[in-house]
């Protein structure tokens, strides 16, 4: 006699963690508008009354897709602040968040700016990720429109850096890639602070 495995019901935090994971893959494929309920359902395995149990609206999931990419983002800056010797902060954060669900840091970045209903809110998310960098990187100088291009740069590149990475780059490389961009990006910076001081012969 053959015994069948038990399935183990999954926790409500467990089921939310799975429905937002099944979420973001379908949003992602194939956008906010073009998907239902009824494809979230399916891209989670489950019924869409277990959906709806968790989420009580298709908007409400993509913004909850949103801000868990945000509060991971945010954790995992706290943690990093808690080893200040190590290198790449900005790049280190945003890359493990990514490996994590790159459905879902797919939507936060680029395509939830682009979607008329999230993008207030998506752009909310950035403005905060354009303080932390401003904050964390000390930029401030005599010229306000300078230091606020400088931020919105910093984030911009970092952001593209991981997408672009998630889709040439392997895992396995991935500490490469954190130097990579990190060095690339302090040259950038002295570059940039370098152009900005006026030359006095």
């Amino acid at each position: 006699m053959v015994e069948t495995p038990q399935r183990r019901l999954l926790r409500r935090e467990e089921r939310q963690e799975a429905i937002l994971h099944g979420a973001a893959a379908a949003f992602a494929r194939t956008g906010y508008a073009a998907t239902s309920m009824e494809d979230v359902a399916d891209a989670c395995g489950v019924t869409k009354l277990i959906v709806y149990r968790h989420f009580d609206s298709k908007e409400n999931l993509y913004r909850a897709i949103l801000q868990r990419v945000f509060d991971r983002q945010a954790e995992e800056l706290l943690r990093g602040l808690e080893h200040p010797g190590q290198p790449g902060l900005g790049v280190r954060t945003l890359l493990t968040v990514a490996r994590e669900d790159p459905s879902a840091f797919t939507l936060l970045w680029r395509h939830a700016p682009r979607e008329r209903q999230f993008a207030p809110y998506a752009n909310e998310l950035r403005a905060m990720s354009v303080k932390a960098v401003r904050d964390l990187m000390a930029i401030s100088s005599d010229d306000p429109m300078f230091d606020a291009w400088t931020a919105e740069v910093v984030i911009g590149w970092l952001v593209e850096a991981v997408l672009t990475w998630l889709e040439v780059g392997a895992a396995a490389r991935d500490d490469e890639v954190i130097t990579w961009a990190t060095e690339g990006l302090r040259r950038m910076r002295a570059g940039w602070v370098e152009a900005a001081i006026p030359f006095t012969p």
